[in-house]
C-alpha cells in the first residue's frame, strides 16, 4: 500500500511522483512548492495543484456559472492521475501546438 503523502514535504513527495509517472508518457513537467501545496506545471492551461492528498486540475470553464470546472483525483495513486492528465494534456496539445522550435513547453 502507498503511504499517504501528508505532512512535512507531502505536497512535493506526491507532486514528484506525479512528475515521474507523466514522464513515462513523455510528458515533460516542472514541480514548485510554497504555502503546503505543489503545482506541476505540465503545458499551457494545464496545471496541476497537489496538497499531498489529492491532484486537481482545471478542465473547462462553465460558461452559465462563469467559474472553471475541475478534476480531481488521490495522491495516492499518481500513476492513475497521470493518465488522466495524460489525456488532458492530449486535449490541450492540439489547442496549443508547440512551435517547430519548441520542443516542450517547459524550458530545461
Amino acid at each position: 500500500m502507498t503511504a499517504l503523502f501528508v505532512g512535512e514535504g507531502g505536497a512535493v513527495d506526491a507532486a514528484e511522483a506525479l512528475r515521474t509517472a507523466l514522464a513515462e508518457h513523455e510528458i515533460t513537467a516542472d514541480v514548485h512548492d510554497g504555502y503546503g501545496l505543489a503545482v506541476v506545471s505540465v503545458w499551457v492551461d494545464l496545471l496541476v495543484w497537489c496538497d499531498g492528498r489529492r491532484f486537481w486540475w482545471r478542465t473547462e470553464w462553465n460558461a452559465r456559472q462563469r467559474r472553471p470546472v475541475y478534476a480531481w483525483h488521490s495522491a495516492l495513486e499518481p500513476v492513475q492521475a497521470a493518465q488522466r492528465v495524460a489525456r488532458r494534456y492530449a486535449d490541450l496539445r492540439r489547442k496549443h501546438p508547440a512551435r517547430p522550435e519548441e520542443g516542450s513547453a517547459c524550458p530545461q
